[in-house]
């Protein structure tokens, strides 16, 4: 499990995918949430806007697991 520091309160779904380089463009998100299950907190979820707060995880089709934590 890797923990990835929120700047700030929260982060969206597709801002995530961006920042940890599973997407190169923001507007690469609806299409990949499309073709790939993503699980938030465990369950499948594919709405680029959705927000993640701390303690949220997020589980990628290749296994990585991310817990959001606060960025202190």
């Amino acid at each position: 499990m890797t923990d990835f520091k929120l700047k700030n309160e929260y982060i969206t779904l597709g801002q995530f995918l961006k920042e940890i380089g599973e997407i190169g463009t923001g507007g690469a998100a609806k299409w990949y949430l499309q073709e790939n299950d993503i699980l938030v907190n465990d369950e499948i979820d594919r709405r680029r806007g959705r927000k993640l707060y701390k303690n949220d995880k997020v589980t990628l089709m290749n296994d990585q697991i991310y817990m959001m934590v606060e960025n202190n």
